[in-house]
C-alpha cells in the first residue's frame, strides 16, 4: 500500500466533510476551496468514494457530498484504497518460492512493509484522525506501536488486486 497525493487529498476531504459537514451536504467548490485544489479534481475523486459508498451525493439546491457512514466507521485505509489506482484486501494468497534469490526475498519484504502499513491505516478510524488532530497531536501517535505488534514472518495474507 503507498499513500499517495490523491489518498491525502482523500483524507483531507473526508475529515472536511466530517469536521463542518456534521450530516448536511457540501458543495465539491466547498471542499476544493479549503484543499486548494480543482473542483474537477475533488470531483474525480469524490465518485470513487462514492463507489466505494464512503460517502453520498444529495441532489438539488443544498447539494453536495456528505458522509454515508459515522465517522468512527471509516477507516483511512478505506478512503485511501477507495482513490488509489489498486486495492488492496488481506486474503491468503500463495506467493511461490523461488528459493533464496534476490527477487523472492525483497517481494517478501515489500509484501510485508504493504501489510503493516494496510494494517496501520485500517486501524485508524476518520473519527480518530479529528479527535487527535484537535488535541495537537500526530497522526502517527493515533495508534503507536501497530507496525511494532504485526506479526513478522506472516507474508501469505496481502494481495493486490488491480
Amino acid at each position: 500500500m503507498r499513500l499517495s497525493s490523491k489518498g491525502q487529498i482523500a483524507i483531507s476531504g473526508m475529515m472536511f466533510l466530517a469536521i463542518n459537514g456534521k450530516g448536511r451536504a457540501m458543495t465539491a467548490a466547498q471542499i476544493a476551496t479549503d484543499q486548494d485544489i480543482s473542483v474537477s479534481y475533488i470531483e474525480q475523486l469524490f465518485a470513487n468514494l462514492r463507489e466505494s459508498e464512503l460517502i453520498e451525493g444529495v441532489r438539488g439546491p443544498g447539494g453536495g457530498y456528505r458522509l454515508a457512514l459515522d465517522p468512527a466507521d471509516i477507516s483511512v485505509a478505506d478512503i485511501v484504497t477507495s482513490v488509489d489506482d489498486r486495492t488492496y484486501t488481506m486474503r491468503e494468497t500463495v506467493i511461490p518460492h523461488y528459493g533464496d534469490n534476490v527477487r523472492y526475498l525483497s517481494q517478501m519484504m515489500w509484501s510485508s512493509l504493504s501489510r503493516s502499513i494496510y494494517q496501520f491505516l485500517h486501524n485508524i478510524s476518520l473519527k480518530e484522525c479529528i479527535e487527535r488532530l484537535d488535541d495537537g497531536d500526530a497522526i502517527s501517535d493515533v495508534h503507536a506501536g501497530i507496525l511494532q505488534s504485526a506479526q513478522a514472518g506472516s507474508y501469505s495474507g496481502l494481495r493486490e488486486a488491480g
